[in-house]
Parts: C-alpha cells; structure tokens; sequence
C-alpha cells in the first residue's frame, strides 16, 4: 500500500482540500539548536491540524456504498474534524466519539462540519472502543485515525511537499500519537531519500511507541498523562507498527513542561498558535545531538482552547522566571508597604497581586507576612529583585510557583 504511486496519488487528491502550508525558516530556533531550523505549519491547515490528508484520501478510497452507509470515528479532535469536513465534501453522515477530555474547541468545530459528536471514555482508546460497538450497531464505516494503510499515506503527503520546497532536508522531526503521521511521513521520506533520518517525538507522559520499540512488538500502556491531548494514546498502530520499525530512526521523548516553555517560543518568536502535540517537534529541537543540519520540525496542529492557552501561557511565565512570589515578613506599621513597593521599583520590578496576612504569628507587631508577585524578565532580574529585598532586611523566600 505504502508506495511512491499511491503517495503521489494522495498528494494530487488532498489538494483539493488543503490549505499550502509553506516551510517557514526559523532564526530563533535555528540559532538555539545549531542547526537550519525550517517548521512544517500544518497548524495552519484548514481544520487547524494535518488531519485532514489522511481522512480525506482515505474516504476517497472507499466505494459509494461505503460512504453512504455513513462514517464513525474516534479522535481526540483533529482526525475527528478531518473526517467531518471530508463527510460534508462527500455529502455523508459522520458519527465522531471523543473522550470526554476533549477540549471544547475541538469539539465544537467538529460539530460545525455537520458532525454527529459522542462523548464517552477519559481517553483516545475508550473512546475508539465505543467506536468500534456503534460501527458494529449501526453498519456505520470506520475511519481509523491511524491505524490503517490509506490514512498514514494521506498524512504522507507533508513528506512530499517538504521535500519539493526543501530537496536537500536531512532530518525531520514528526509528532508520535498512534502513529500514523510518523508512518506516512518516514516512509515516503526513505523512499525520496533513503539517508534522511526521521526522528518520532512523543509525550513523555504517553511514550507508547518507546515502549513497543523497547519491547519488539507493539505494546499498551496502562495509562497516559499528559497534556499533549493529541498524542494521549495507550497502543500504537498494529497494522502500521512494522512500517515504523522500519523508518523511524529514534524516537525523543518530551516533558510536558517542556512543551509548557515551546508554546511561549512559538508565540513570541513566531506570533503562532500550536497545540500541545504539535509542539512536540519544537521541544525535541533541544535533545538533538546534531550541528549544522537542514532540520524540519512539523507543527502537527493548532487546535488548543483559550482556558488551556490562558493556563500554559501562565506556567510559561513561571516556568521562565518571568512571574514569581515572594514572602517577607514586615512590622505591622503605617509605611513598611511603600518601603518594600519601594525597593522593588527601584530594581524595575512589577507588582501584579499583594496579599496581607496579619496572623502569620501571634505578635503581630513584630511581624506580618506580605506576599508580593511579580512580574520580571527572567532569571538574572528575578534574582536582583530578590537580592535587593535581602540587602534591604525583609529576608524574603519564594513561596510558591503558580499565580
């Protein structure tokens, strides 16, 4: 299945419904690794993520009786849109289970592609299970989200567009969910260019594909945490496995604070939105041994809520030194605040929240507790700010990491 011919096929049909995602040469990135930084942005593809290919030319392969019996899948959101906008192209019914977990951008724009969405099970394989019994019940077809020949060659087609704006590529970093870009992308890789290595990058938190790879054979998790929700996948691909045996060359696992400290990168430097799984490859720029390469690092979504940004932006900040709170203990007397406010202006610090306790010890005349968050630009100003309030005697102590 997994041939030159069909991938060419995939990639003059998928045409018809994606958007041209161009590489975007990154200087910031570049300068960080050591390498020639270029990103894949399949975050702004149609659907928001490279979905899309893979449901589209699968659905294309299937015979009118098939359609019309209707489509189900199982996604925790991007394949899950994929299958619904190529459903309303094709003008058939599509039934889309997601775990309840599912961020509720996803699922509201898999409902604007005129979707059917079913919610149930706290991650992407309860929900597939359910799947698998409607499909049964119902006669629906089923559209695997990776698991299956015609869907990773969909997702092949990145592969294809990378090399043509970039011939002489020598190492692309894929995101690992059930593994079905990671297939599509590494096997047409090898065959355009058997030297190139693909490296797969996963969750550390949802390292299944490390674990089958340990192992020898595909393995199940006996649970996933992580917040990369897009690649929260306790079993690989059985169908697909040995093609990824066979082209993947390493796999990188990421933490997701790591991921937390990518999405600020890409925003500041690159004013983009990316989802926790698509920034994945961004993360595992840091873990490369490698100096001087053409390196492209595919952004597989862009799928990610307000109240999950508002959150990671925030532990970002903190994470970068670039938020902190402080204790010091102060008389209870008219003043000591503007003091304090005082010593941290000097040191061109932000007050962003005050909180007074007059009760921290029984003499409150001796002392009172004041804790301070801040804003700073990072570590070296946060250790001013700190040093500065020391020297002043308000022996102040970092009391916790969140706002």
């Amino acid at each position: 299945m997994l041939t030159l011919d069909k991938f060419e096929e995939a990639s003059k049909i998928v045409t018809e419904v994606t958007h041209e995602t161009k590489l975007i040469y990154s200087d910031y990135f570049s300068e960080k690794s050591g390498n020639d930084v270029y990103l894949k942005p399949e975050n702004m593809q149609l659907t928001g993520a490279y979905k899309l290919r893979g449901a589209y030319y699968k659905i294309s392969t299937l015979t009118d009786e098939e359609r019309a019996k209707g489509l189900i899948t199982a996604s925790a959101g991007n394949h899950a849109q994929g299958v619904a906008y190529a459903a309303q192209k094709y003008g058939v019914k599509a039934t889309i289970v997601m775990p309840t977990t599912t961020p509720l951008i996803k699922v509201n724009r898999t409902k604007s592609y005129g979707a059917e969405v079913v919610l149930h099970g706290d991650v992407y394989d309860e929900a597939c299970d359910y799947a698998y019994k409607l499909a049964d019940e119902h006669g629906y077809t089923f559209i695997h989200p990776f698991d299956d020949l015609a869907v990773a060659t969909g997702q092949g087609t990145i592969a294809m567009e990378i090399f043509k704006e970039l011939p002489l590529v020598e190492y692309i970093l894929v995101p690992v969910g059930g593994g079905g870009l990671a297939t599509g992308v590494s096997t047409l890789a090898k065959l355009l260019n058997p030297k190139i290595k693909v490296i797969g990058v996963e969750p550390s938190g949802a390292a299944s594909l490390q674990a089958s790879f340990d192992k020898g054979a595909v393995t199940t998790l006996p649970s996933v945490n992580t917040i990369a929700d897009g690649t929260a996948v306790k079993t690989p691909g059985s169908n697909i496995f040995p093609y990824l045996q066979e082209n993947i060359d390493e796999i990188i696992t990421v933490d997701d604070d790591e991921l937390i400290v990518a999405f600020l990168d890409m925003v500041e430097n690159h004013k983009m939105i990316a989802e926790n799984s698509g920034l994945l490859t961004v993360a595992a720029l840091n873990h490369l041994n490698i100096k001087g390469k053409r390196v492209v690092s595919v952004i597989s979504g862009g799928n990610m809520d307000v109240i999950t940004m508002s959150s990671v932006v925030q532990q970002g900040l903190i994470f970068r030194d670039r938020i902190f709170t402080v204790s010091v203990l102060l008389p209870d007397k008219p003043g000591m605040l503007a003091k304090v406010s005082q010593v941290i202006a000097d040191n061109q610090g932000n007050v962003i929240k005050l909180e007074h306790n007059q009760f921290v010890t029984t003499n409150r005349s001796a002392a009172v507790e004041l804790r301070i968050t801040l804003e700073a630009f990072g570590t070296d100003h946060k250790g001013q700010i700190i040093k500065a309030l020391d020297e002043g005697g308000y022996k102040p102590k970092i009391v916790r990491t969140s706002l």
